[in-house]
């Protein structure tokens, strides 16, 4: 007969963490409303500027591209010209646009500005439930919506964006899934089952992980840098498991995280990633003139160890080897380099930001002068961007002391973004890069924020001097970027206007 229950000690209980905030419809109207206000700005002006009536810098490769897909139902299909050399699916998305809207500026932008409003929308709800209050959420939501590069790269139609949308979506469900589980365990704990078993409680199936492992696959459809967050997220997941285990009081939380944990984990965050990200090759596995679609018994034998797997796949491995091949030998020409090419340990205070568009003289009216510049650039707001490394590296300390679950999200997915680029230096690398890492610089920002104004229970004089500094910060960032408007849109100024925007030597 199994033991009467006995009340649980509340100790286990406070320390699974403090429950996500209960003003849901004001978190709610806060994230939504903050969303409209950045989507305005994102789509305001949309269909400039263009080079001639085409695209401008990288939206030379990929609106294209997203065109064939609109005509060939999907799918590229230029052999001769082998640059295709990412996966298919933000071109989908921005053949989705196209169809919708046509091939023009606005056609080929407005998949990107949709994604970079959803991106705010997604950063106010995860830093919510990050940081447990509502008012910290929304000071994340008008820091992304005032990051330059965030807003250059929503009116882009290029692949960045996206990257962002699924990498920071797929962050969100992590956090929900995260919570999920101290809520699954707080039951079991008031239960009194928690020593059933020295490996801890089974959670059953984790809906919300499975989300996270199929929005990862989809980055990985967008760019293979989304391995580096599938990577990432999938050794947080695990770490964050045995935490969970180990404050409810499971005997043995590392080996019950093996034992439970683990290969639930594998499943949703290695089999469903690599079938979403094939997902996205639905179009030229159905092709018949998809580029390398028909290699076997071309350029790949019919024999062999491999031969057992369906032709399709091998014909992806052929090609996906092309693309490789192309990305290794993607370097650094030697006294010759890319004139905005930049590299990692630029990016976090965004040192060598891109010039995207340029015009002057006759071309360019409307600035109440004899000569006008038109100008975008992609450029990370200062005010944001420049405390960057004292922010990491507070970040940093929080988690070496204090082992703060919060701080190390966030520095997992700033890091996932950075660090793997240090690995091969000669590659030719570019500001744009850290597109889908922005949103973690926000959130370790407002992350400081938060401890600048001092717990809920700090006195009154602690809380009032708190808020007006956060105030000040939040507010030089809006200002910063209201000064940054006319080259992120590229509004008609004077030439000496041009020179004013241009803070430091390396932005020229």
């Amino acid at each position: 007969m199994r033991p009467a229950l006995t009340a649980p000690s509340s100790e286990p209980l406070q320390r699974l963490g403090t429950p996500p905030p209960t003003d849901r419809l004001r978190g709610w109207l806060v994230a939504v409303g903050l969303a409209v206000l950045g989507g305005v700005l994102r789509f305001v002006g949309l269909g400039y500027p263009t080079d001639g009536g085409t695209p401008v810098f990288d939206e030379k490769h990929y609106v294209p591209q997203a065109w064939q897909m609109v005509r060939n139902g999907g799918f590229e299909d230029n052999p001769g010209y082998e640059l295709v050399v990412h996966p298919p699916l933000a071109k989908q998305l921005i053949a989705i646009s196209e169809m919708l809207f046509g091939y023009d500026p606005v056609g080929w932008r407005a998949a990107s500005a949709l994604a970079g409003t959803l991106c705010i929308l997604l950063i106010v709800r995860s830093t919510r439930r990050l940081t447990r209050s509502t008012l910290l959420g929304g000071i994340a939501g008008v820091l992304l919506i005032c990051d330059g590069m965030s807003h250059v790269q929503s009116r882009m139609g290029m692949l960045d964006v996206f990257s962002a949308l699924f990498v920071l979506a797929a962050f969100a469900t992590l956090l929900i899934d995260r919570d999920d589980v101290r809520a699954r365990m707080a039951v079991v704990i008031t239960e009194g089952r928690v020593g059933d078993s020295p490996y801890g409680p089974r959670f059953g199936v984790r809906w919300w992980r499975l989300a996270t492992g199929v929005l990862l696959g989809l980055g990985c459809a967008v760019k293979w840098s989304g391995v580096y967050w599938l990577v990432a997220f999938a050794v947080l997941t695990v770490l964050w498991d045995v935490t969970a285990r180990r404050a409810a009081g499971v005997r043995r939380p590392w080996a019950g995280t093996l034992v439970r944990d683990v290969g639930p984990a594998l499943w949703a965050l290695v089999l469903v990633p690599v079938l979403a990200y094939l997902a996205g090759w639905w179009a030229w596995f159905g092709s018949e003139t998809g580029i390398d679609r028909h290699e076997v018994g071309i350029g790949i034998g019919t024999g062999g160890p491999w031969s057992f797997a369906p032709d399709a796949l091998r014909s992806l491995w052929y090609y996906s080897g092309h693309v490789l091949a192309f990305h290794e030998s993607l370097d650094t020409p030697p006294g010759n380099p890319h004139p905005w090419e930049s590299k990692p340990w630029t990016w976090p205070m965004g040192l060598r930001p891109m010039l995207y568009y340029y015009a002057s003289g006759q071309n360019v009216n409307g600035c109440g002068g004899p000569d006008c510049v038109s100008a975008v650039m992609l450029v990370g707001t200062p005010a944001l961007w420049w405390p960057a490394i004292p922010v990491l590296g507070y970040s940093l300390w929080r988690l070496v002391t204090r082992a703060d679950w919060r701080y190390a999200a966030v520095l997992v997915g700033y890091g996932a973004g950075v660090l793997p680029w240090f690995l091969n230096i000669n590659r030719q690398m570019y500001f744009f890069y850290m597109t889908p890492v922005a949103p973690f610089l926000v959130m370790a920002t407002v992350l400081v924020m938060g401890e600048i104004m001092g717990p809920a229970g700090a006195s009154k004089e602690r809380r009032q001097t708190g808020l007006l500094v956060v105030a000040l910060w939040v507010g030089a960032v809006v200002a910063n970027f209201v000064w940054l408007w006319p080259i992120l849109v590229g509004l008609p100024i004077t030439p000496e206007h041009w020179n004013a925007e241009l803070w430091l030597p390396s932005w020229r």
